[in-house]
């Protein structure tokens, strides 16, 4: 693959967002090339943008997480969808990775293992 892995975030907490961008762009290998504010814009800007990773919170309005990666998953079936989630409930980490998520990860873990995460791809 030429030039760095391109990274969709999306969350509706905007420091939380503001925070993940500025941890990805710090890896020479990451750019985020978008970052969206609820499940909808996710979806239209992963259909604009083609990335190759999203990183999704669950809660979000207008299209919740699990909906908006069913939908990402069914229309680019190549991306890796990473969730990033506050909520511990396994029943939930369990809907998401059918819903096609390639891992599922509490916010309380993000520095250690969502960058790692996103350099492996789908696997």
């Amino acid at each position: 693959m030429d030039g760095p892995i391109k990274v969709l975030l999306a969350d509706d907490d905007a420091l939380f967002l503001e925070s993940l961008r500025a941890l990805i762009d710090r890896q020479p290998e990451l750019a985020v090339v978008a970052a969206a504010r609820n499940g909808l814009e996710a979806i239209e800007l992963a259909d604009e943008l083609g990335p190759d990773a999203a990183v999704i919170d669950l809660h979000m309005p207008l299209l919740d997480g699990i909906s908006a990666l069913a939908r990402l998953r069914r229309d680019h079936p190549s991306i890796c969808l990473i969730v990033l989630t506050g909520d511990a409930d396994p029943r939930l980490h369990g809907a998401a990775r059918e819903a096609g998520a390639d891992a599922v990860l509490e916010k309380h873990e993000m520095a250690r293992g969502l960058v790692d995460r996103i350099a492996q791809g789908r696997s």
